[in-house]
């Protein structure tokens, strides 16, 4: 028969078993917190690693605003639904142009790209619209989309320095036309900016990079016809080509429909 001191002894053995088995269980519950933990910090960074490439943006809503491109400034989008614009007829920009009696204007002169800060003075652009001077910093440019307000001038040169096709209509265009005109920029809104123009001279109008088309009147499908034809000749044209940004959806170069 066991004495007395030889059980205490062995209580006192089986207690710093049962602590010893206790601390290791507590090690490996740990342990596995940490992994945990690591799994989903690693899933988080992962997700803003991926936002982060592509820019946060995307086109979006009926006005197809993509903010990966640039910046809203505030303007308010077109959210209208627009006509479906009839089939493509003259491809041949000079013919089509000339068909909808509107005057083309190519290979302008270049008036700069310096980068300017907000609130610095409107430069006194030599075109109207405007196709090409110092613009604001990025990441500040007109981003691409649809609007039913003015950008600022210096907001949307900058945009066409980064390859955009920009239509313009006056603000007298009666809205028959200018859903027409949206029903168009639906097929081709990737890389394109589409909005009224309160300064301008003509009904319609569509820049790039020095370049620019004027139409004194809205012809209906002969006009649709020169915009197609000029967005196809003159899309990412510019020093900084459109596609340095994502393009989400079809494009002035490959339009849907």
């Amino acid at each position: 028969m066991a004495s007395r001191k030889e059980e205490k002894e062995r209580l006192r053995q089986a207690r710093i078993e049962a602590e010893k088995q206790e601390a290791s269980a507590q090690r490996r519950r740990l342990l596995l917190g940490y992994v945990a933990a690591g799994a989903i910090a690693a899933v988080v960074i992962a997700g803003i690693a991926v936002v982060a490439l592509s820019g946060g943006g995307g086109a979006e809503g009926a006005a197809h605003i993509n903010t990966g491109t640039g910046d809203t400034n505030g303007v308010e989008p077109d959210e209208r639904e627009g006509t479906e614009p009839a089939a493509a007829g003259e491809s041949r920009l000079e013919v089509a142009a000339r068909e909808a009696g509107c005057t083309l204007r190519e290979n302008l002169p270049d008036e700069g790209a310096s980068h300017l800060e907000p609130g610095t003075t409107e430069p006194d652009y030599q075109t109207n619209p405007p196709t090409s001077g110092d613009h604001i910093i990025p990441p500040l440019q007109q981003a691409d989309g649809a609007y039913a307000e003015m950008p600022e001038p210096i907001n949307f040169v900058h945009s066409l320095e980064h390859g955009r096709i920009e239509i313009q209509y006056g603000p007298d265009l009666p809205e028959r036309d200018q859903l027409a005109l949206k029903g168009l920029y639906d097929t081709m809104y990737g890389g394109a900016l589409l909005f009224p123009n309160t300064r301008m001279p003509f009904a319609v109008a569509v820049t790039a990079w020095r370049n620019l088309m004027g139409c004194e009147r809205y012809q209906g499908a002969r006009t649709l016809d020169a915009i197609r034809a000029f967005g196809a000749t003159y899309f990412s044209t510019a020093p900084e080509p459109a596609e340095g940004f994502a393009l989400d959806g079809p494009t002035p170069a490959t339009p849907a429909g």
